[in-house]
């Protein structure tokens, strides 16, 4: 990793999705990762459409990862039952992967989590995005059988893992 990139890494701030333009972001990085690797469905349309609507105004929060002006990141964090909160939507822009960005936005949704009262954050992804689950992984999360999760609205979702807040 050249000099700049450490120093790129270190200038992104994560903060709460402000502005139509950041909402724009939110829609335009998910779109891109998703449409790379599979197809995009309904519940992605529905969610990227309205990320204030359906993740923050419930009582979650849509966080973003800026490199100056620009929005290099984005996670939502979305309140399902009492209790579970549900890591929905991370894309990292391909320039900006490898950087520790994911990694800051895990940890700033898991912190926010706690500060929410979550007893547990939950997500689904796809066994094939194996550095997605490598991170998810080693932020502590663990994998779900079958059982243990609801079905998803997501054709593509093969993978279910929950991290426990509480002891």
């Amino acid at each position: 990793m050249a000099d700049t990139d450490i120093t790129t890494a270190h200038e992104v701030v994560v903060d709460d999705l402000a502005s139509p333009a950041d909402a724009e972001a939110f829609r335009r990085l998910n779109e891109r990762w998703i449409t790379t690797f599979f197809t995009l469905e309904d519940e992605d349309r529905r969610l990227l459409g309205d990320p204030v609507g359906l993740v923050v105004d419930p009582g979650g929060a849509v966080l973003v990862a800026r490199l100056g002006e620009t929005v290099v990141g984005c996670v939502g964090l979305m309140p399902t039952v009492p209790g579970d909160f549900e890591l929905v939507k991370m894309a990292v822009d391909p320039d900006h992967q490898g950087l520790g960005t994911g990694r800051r936005l895990i940890t700033a949704a898991l912190d926010r989590a706690r500060a929410l009262g979550a007893q547990r954050v939950l997500l689904e992804t796809n066994s094939a995005l194996t550095r997605a689950v490598h991170l998810y992984e080693t932020s502590g999360f663990r994998h779900l059988a079958a059982h243990e999760h609801a079905p998803s609205p997501y054709v593509r979702a093969d993978v279910a893992m929950v991290l426990e807040l509480t002891d």
